[in-house]
């Protein structure tokens, strides 16, 4: 994600004056009520691994999640860039390649191969 996009979603507020409604806490659940829409696309499908006839639903809450969660790292003052990375690093800590490619068990579960 660029710098720009960053910038558009935060002109966005900034141009309605909502960023004195949002605090973590809001922003939070605010993520996870526009997680459980992204989850309500594939709610009650027997195909749920398919999702090609969902995508323009699937863009738009996506969209949704990934714009509070850069609202939630702007009140919070923290780089987005940077908090992936780190924990990028942590999970290639906690899943190394020799351990956990082709698994799906979590690290705790791993064993060498």
């Amino acid at each position: 994600m660029t710098q720009d996009t960053i910038n558009e979603v935060l002109k966005f507020r900034d141009d309605r004056n909502w960023k004195q409604f949002h605090n973590p806490k809001d922003l939070a659940i605010s993520i996870s009520l526009e997680a459980a829409e992204l989850l309500e696309v594939f709610q009650w499908s027997a195909e749920d691994v398919k999702c090609e006839n969902k995508m323009d639903k699937i863009r738009e809450e996506l969209a949704d999640v990934i714009n509070y969660c850069i609202l939630m790292a702007d009140v919070c003052k923290l780089d987005l860039d940077e908090i992936v990375r780190a924990k990028v690093r942590l999970n290639n800590q906690k899943y190394p390649v020799e351990k956990s490619f082709g698994s799906k068990e979590k690290y705790t579960e791993l064993r060498e191969k």
